[in-house]
C-alpha cells in the first residue's frame, strides 16, 4: 500500500533541496510549485480568474503570471492572497490528486507531496506522515534575500506573512534540519527515505 507523505517548511527554507534529494534516491514527489504553473497556463480558467481580480498587470510579455510581481501584491495584503488561494488552490489539489494516484497506479511504495501551505490549510490529515524542513531565522532571510532579489524588509515581511515554524513542527512527525552542512541535510534526507520505504514486517 502506498503512503502519502507530506513535505513542508517556511519559505526559503530548503524543501525543494530534500526534495531533490529524495527524488536522487528515486522517491515520487509532487511538486506543489509545478502544478501552480500549470493551473495558470495561458488560456485556463485560472489564469481568466486572477487578471479579473487583479488585472492585467500581473502579466508578463509573453502573457503569463509575472510570479514576481503578484507575490509582491499578495504578501502585502492578506485579503489578495485570501483570493489568489481561493482562486488556484482547489485547481492544484484536484492535479496533485491526479499525480498520486498515478504513482500509486505504478506501485511506488511511497509518495512525498512538496507544497508550502500544507499546514495552513490542514493538508496533513490526509496524509500518513509529514516531514518539515527547518532552517535558523537569519539564514532563511538571507537565502530569501539572494533568490528573489529581496531587501532584508521585503524579506521579513514574506515571512512574518508564513505560519510560524512552531506551528508545522507541532504537526510533524520527521524534521529535516537543513541548518548545517549539504552533507548533513544528505544524510538525514538518506535515513529518512530509508525509514520510510522499507516495508513494514508485521510478525
Amino acid at each position: 500500500m502506498t503512503r502519502g507523505i507530506g513535505l513542508t517548511g517556511g519559505i526559503a527554507s530548503g524543501k525543494s533541496t530534500v526534495a531533490s534529494m529524495l527524488r536522487a534516491r528515486g522517491a515520487p514527489v509532487v511538486d506543489a510549485d509545478a502544478l501552480a504553473r500549470q493551473v495558470v497556463e495561458p488560456g485556463t480558467p485560472a489564469l481568466a480568474e486572477i487578471i479579473q481580480r487583479f488585472g492585467p498587470e500581473v502579466l508578463d510579455g509573453a502573457g503569463r503570471i509575472d510570479r514576481k510581481r503578484l507575490a509582491e501584491i499578495v504578501f502585502a495584503d492578506a485579503a489578495a492572497r485570501a483570493d489568489l488561494n481561493r482562486i488556484t488552490h482547489p485547481r492544484i489539489a484536484a492535479a496533485a490528486s491526479a499525480e498520486v494516484a498515478r504513482h500509486t497506479a505504478a506501485g511506488a511504495p511511497v509518495v512525498f507531496y512538496e507544497a508550502a501551505l500544507i499546514v495552513e490549510n490542514g493538508l496533513q490529515r490526509g496524509f500518513d506522515g509529514l516531514v518539515v524542513v527547518t532552517v535558523p531565522p537569519e539564514r532563511q532571510i538571507a537565502r530569501l534575500m539572494r533568490r528573489d532579489g529581496l531587501d532584508r524588509r521585503a524579506a521579513e515581511e514574506r515571512l512574518a506573512a508564513q505560519l510560524p515554524l512552531a506551528a508545522k513542527l507541532a504537526a510533524a512527525t520527521h524534521v529535516i534540519d537543513n541548518g548545517q552542512s549539504e552533507a548533513e541535510t544528505r544524510a538525514q534526507v538518506e535515513a529518512l527515505w530509508l525509514e520510510l520505504s522499507t516495508p513494514t514486517v508485521t510478525p
